[in-house]
């Protein structure tokens, strides 16, 4: 079932949100109010997320708590990669978490963590057990990220490529599974963990690994899963279809459906991560998605949900800019059908 709805992904890092299109982040907030008003409109019992953050900035969520956001959302959500992208150590987690319960009481999820196998897969094996010894019991979800490796048949595409060194490799190694389906060493750890630690999978449009992944989250001991249904997927041919059969193979689980990905034809500029020239249209794709797959009692949304505040935010956010040290990772676009479009802005 979809136990949450989760409201973009990681808006204050580059590869998900244009913040030189949108520098005060104002257009998305207006976006962010318009579409937790459509979903309450829907299913006023559903839980809205904020998409996880990436850097963990408590400026951020302050500016977009400025901005009437946080009134209409009932979680925050926060990444961390602190073993491969982060400028921080793994057991700084307290303090990250700390950071943001500073700045509002609202509760906290991890939406996404994870350790690449990168340098060596009993790096992650350490990684896994260090973070839940660490976030077990002290926020509410914790999902894993991921369960695969990203396939070298579908090319990470960032802004720098190869010339983030390092960097861009480790897109290649966050899976507990290898890109051929065999365990890594630190999968036989993750069901001590299990159902605290969920798992973050991204599925991609017509995913061929769909009933794979389903039987490893059984075997697993899965209870909470995050994935997402992307608005610029919306209009391929035969989306509808594929969404149905996605969100039917994963109702045994408890699901947060991540929303995100502007459609390039509707961006103001033509890339995904641009702001939509209506936003009001991500709200409807938003209340279609929710009245398909987590209806609930419909009630009228506001008569101004189209004409919702911008006050001047007092606070000022970190950018995530390029080659930033705090840039983080995220959702992966799926478009073109033949791979991700993947972050450009992770860092060592």
């Amino acid at each position: 079932m979809v136990e949450a709805v989760m409201l973009w992904n990681e808006p204050n890092n580059k590869s998900h949100w244009d913040f030189e299109i949108d520098p005060d982040w104002s257009q998305f907030a207006h976006m962010m109010n318009l579409a937790a008003d459509a979903v309450a409109s829907e299913n006023p019992a559903l839980p809205r997320v904020l998409g996880g953050i990436s850097p963990i900035d408590p400026a951020f969520i302050q500016r977009l708590d400025d901005f009437g956001v946080l009134s209409r959302l009932d979680v925050v959500a926060v990444h961390g990669f602190p073993l491969d992208w982060n400028h921080w150590t793994i057991n700084e987690w307290p303090d990250k978490i700390q950071e943001i319960r500073d700045v509002t009481p609202m509760p906290i999820w991890v939406s996404e963590v994870g350790i690449s196998s990168f340098g060596a897969e009993e790096v992650q094996e350490f990684g896994l057990r260090r973070t839940a010894e660490l976030l077990v019991g002290q926020v509410d979800r914790i999902h894993w990220y991921s369960l695969y490796d990203l396939p070298r048949a579908w090319p990470a595409t960032t802004r720098h490529r190869e010339a983030e060194g390092s960097s861009y490799y480790r897109h290649f190694y966050m899976g507990l599974l290898r890109e051929d389906g065999t365990p890594k060493l630190a999968l036989k750890h993750f069901r001590e963990f299990t159902p605290e630690m969920g798992l973050c999978q991204w599925v991609n449009f017509e995913d061929h690994r769909l009933d794979e992944m389903v039987g490893w989250l059984r075997e697993m001991g899965v209870t909470y899963l995050r994935t997402g249904l992307s608005w610029a997927d919306y209009y391929r041919p035969n989306a509808l279809e594929w969404f149905d059969h996605q969100m039917k193979a994963l109702e045994e689980f408890n699901v947060t459906v991540t929303f995100c990905f502007t459609p390039e034809h509707k961006g103001i500029a033509p890339h995904y991560t641009s702001p939509p020239q209506r936003p009001e249209e991500f709200a409807d794709f938003c209340a279609e998605m929710v009245r398909r797959y987590a209806p609930g009692m419909t009630v009228h949304a506001p008569a101004d949900r189209a004409k919702s505040p911008r006050p001047e935010p007092a606070h000022q956010a970190v950018h995530a800019e390029p080659g930033s040290a705090d840039a983080g990772n995220g959702m992966y676009a799926t478009t073109p059908k033949k791979g991700y479009a993947d972050d450009p802005d992770r860092v060592m």
